[in-house]
């Protein structure tokens, strides 16, 4: 979880060295791994979903506060990971707040 921490721009610059990292490695197997939130869309599924919701924008106004950084919806994960030259990514919700994201060059 240190995505977080950043703006944009730091963070497109992280991407981009884990990028060139990986794109330097054998083909099979290649992937970026990264726990972090992605904060939902407007869900009205349940109680504990909106819940989840709150808390997640709760820590987006802590992290702008603190470092400057920001928690993330998948659609500002997207355009990072594409900026980035990354040409595929999958998110998995794990426990609570935050997600698996792999991200493939």
């Amino acid at each position: 979880k240190v995505l977080h921490d950043w703006n944009d721009e730091g963070c497109l610059t992280i991407l981009k060295r884990c990028k060139e990292a990986i794109s330097s490695q054998d083909k099979v197997g290649r992937k970026l791994i990264i726990i972090d939130m992605v904060v939902r869309e407007n869900e009205q599924v349940n109680d504990e979903a909106s819940s989840l919701t709150k808390t997640q924008l709760f820590f987006d106004m802590l992290m702008l506060v603190l470092v400057a950084g920001k928690e993330r919806r998948e659609e500002e994960w997207a355009k990072l990971f594409s900026e980035a030259g990354f040409s595929y990514y999958k998110i998995t919700t794990i426990v609570g707040l935050t997600s698996l994201i792999e991200v493939y060059p």
